[in-house]
């Protein structure tokens, strides 16, 4: 099953390719919204190879995921493999500049049953897919707009404002 969306975003694609590099702050994130996130590499920047672990609860049953980032090309690409009881899924963040000042963020998610108990929930999750797809769009654009509020907010204190 894939999931794609495209946002543009009024931010320059380094504040935005920095913004979806802060690692810690989406570990946070996950954390706030009662996932276990524990990170496996001892890598001191973002590249190849930073691994983590999670543990979300998902139709009420504890899911562990584990997450490897296998492409990171400042400042347009960020791409992440995770395996999960079953399933696999890649997971590409697309960042095009379009102006100095607005940037296309692309994401395309794709995931891939690997056992018969996985291609069932998949399935069963495709009659679902338009309010799946919904959903993941929904959030991107409600990402899109946070990071243009954080691009503004920082603009205004640059200048002093």
């Amino acid at each position: 099953m894939r999931f794609t969306t495209k946002e543009d975003i009024r931010a320059p694609a380094d504040f935005v390719f920095g913004q979806l590099s802060d690692f810690d702050a989406f570990e946070q994130a996950a954390r706030q919204r009662g996932a276990e996130v524990l990170r496996l590499d001892r890598l001191e920047r973002p590249t190849v190879g930073q691994l983590w672990e999670a543990r979300i609860v998902l139709r009420n049953r504890q899911r562990r995921l584990l997450i490897e980032m296998t492409d990171y090309s400042p400042p347009e690409l960020l791409q992440f493999s995770a395996t999960s009881d079953g399933i696999a899924a890649r997971f590409s963040v697309d960042l095009i500049a379009l102006a100095p000042d607005l940037t296309r963020l692309a994401l395309d998610l794709d995931i891939k049953p690997r056992t018969v108990a996985a291609r069932l929930a998949i399935q069963s999750a495709r009659l679902a897919k338009g309010t799946l797809k919904r959903r993941f769009k929904r959030r991107a654009r409600n990402y899109a707009f946070e990071l243009e509020d954080r691009f503004a907010a920082a603009a205004r204190d640059a200048r002093g404002q």
